[in-house]
């Protein structure tokens, strides 16, 4: 059996991969032209294959996806009829994504930018900082997509004491985090009484442009929105408008529709945005997780048992 490893894990996890399964040849491919030799004879793939590995395959049974996302299957559509099964690592990114989730907004609403640049200054500027900090108890937040990264979040905003309500597109049982749990269609009913806009939810067809003008508009005026799971949900124009005309006090984007984000995308002078590079996810604990979680499979597939973490490839997540 041959696992074709489009990431490399250090040294330590590959020896412990080999270890555990002897009977597995686990080949690493660091260029695209090696993976499309290597995939030929490969088994089980690690990584977000292109549509010329995926034809190039012969004997593929599995593909694990090293993030939650699988938009890739888009750029893919024999996947999508085939009988090879596709898992994600729903769960392991949740707890860094939600930590990253509340940087920003405090960043935001306690204006500690405001107060860096003072501090470079050597400036005392209490009086003005004082006016210009916000608490958030007592907001009311909304979390579109309330998979394991928007329940993250939703668990840290009740320590917050903040209102939670959440948008999905499948029937999930309330937790103890959430005031309620509404369907995608009820999106504009619940963002009229947002203070605070959470994007969480994967990039599909369906999300795809969701946040458009007439959504960020029914926030409340001196509202907040924080991206982390896809750009490409929320227009980016119809967000700079409102940061630039006041309806938003602030916003945080750990993703873009183009990444790398160009130098001279409008985005980068958007007043008060906070622009990271889509490491929400970075922490050593996700990374750990990450291993974790395809050696589980690992053991699974070589005993033919049910994966972990089997997506639907119809619907994208």
């Amino acid at each position: 059996m041959k696992i074709l490893l489009g990431a490399l894990p250090n040294d330590a996890h590959l020896d412990q991969f080999r270890a555990a399964y002897p009977g597995v040849q686990f080949v690493g491919a660091g260029s695209t032209e090696e993976i499309i030799r290597e995939i030929a004879d490969a088994d089980a793939y690690f990584g977000n294959p292109s549509r010329e590995a995926y034809l190039a395959a012969k004997q593929l049974r599995w593909i694990h996806a090293p993030g939650a996302g699988i938009e890739f299957i888009q750029h893919v559509p024999e996947l999508v009829d085939s009988a090879v099964q596709l898992t994600n690592t729903r769960g392991a990114h949740a707890q860094t994504i939600a930590e990253h989730t509340f940087a920003m907004l405090l960043t935001l609403t306690r204006n500690l930018r405001f107060f860096d640049h003072a501090k470079g200054c050597h400036t005392w500027l209490r009086e003005d900082g004082y006016r210009n900090v916000v608490g958030i108890a007592g907001k009311t937040m909304v979390i579109v997509g309330y998979g394991n990264v928007g329940r993250a979040i939703g668990r840290r905003a009740a320590g917050f004491e903040l209102k939670v309500h959440a948008v999905y597109a499948q029937e999930v049982p309330i937790d103890a985090s959430a005031q309620s749990v509404s369907r995608v269609d009820q999106l504009d009913h619940r963002l009229r009484d947002a203070d605070i806009l959470v994007i969480a939810t994967p990039i599909t067809p369906e999300t795809r442009g969701m946040i458009g003008e007439e959504q960020i508009r029914l926030l409340r005026t001196g509202g907040y929105l924080l991206a982390v799971s896809r750009g490409g949900i929320v227009d980016e124009p119809a967000l700079i408008r409102a940061l630039s005309d006041g309806h938003l006090a602030g916003a945080g984007l750990d993703v873009t529709e183009t990444e790398p984000l160009p130098p001279d995308d409008p985005l980068w002078n958007a007043p008060n945005l906070i622009i990271t590079p889509h490491v929400s996810g970075g922490s050593q604990l996700s990374t750990e997780l990450m291993w974790s979680i395809f050696f589980e499979n690992i053991g699974h597939f070589v005993k033919g048992e049910p994966l972990k973490n089997l997506t639907n490839k119809r619907l994208g997540y």
